[in-house]
């Protein structure tokens, strides 16, 4: 149990970090946000808990490829909220075109023989 609250914490102690970053320099918030931070933690929590360093390089391969789709949120929410629909909304709506990039991306991997 103590493993889980550390792993808890470890990870929400970084999205405070990132929003109190933000809070006084967007451009530093981003940096900080922008590193995968959150890969490197499941990274080292997976090999921690199975010891499978192929399991980690999977892990690896697999978020390679759905960070790609992931770019479309940062690039609509803004465009969104300039055209003036509230950030409620612009999220939404920056949720949705992402999910449809994640349904086409995985459509085009299976395509090409390639499995997450």
């Amino acid at each position: 149990m103590a493993y889980y609250a550390l792993k808890i914490f470890v990870s929400a102690l970084i999205v405070v970090a990132v929003s109190e970053l933000a809070k006084r320099s967007t451009f530093v918030g981003a940096l900080v946000a922008s590193l995968p931070l959150t890969s490197l933690l499941a990274f080292i929590w997976l090999y921690w808990d199975t010891g499978d360093p192929a399991r980690v390089a999977s892990l690896s391969v697999n978020v390679f490829w759905l960070v790609l789709p992931s770019l479309a949120l940062f690039l609509v929410l803004p465009l969104l909220i300039r055209w003036g629909l509230g950030l409620w909304v612009s999220l939404a709506g920056a949720i949705a075109v992402t999910a449809v990039c994640y349904g086409i991306l995985v459509a085009v991997l299976k395509r090409f023989s390639i499995e997450l």
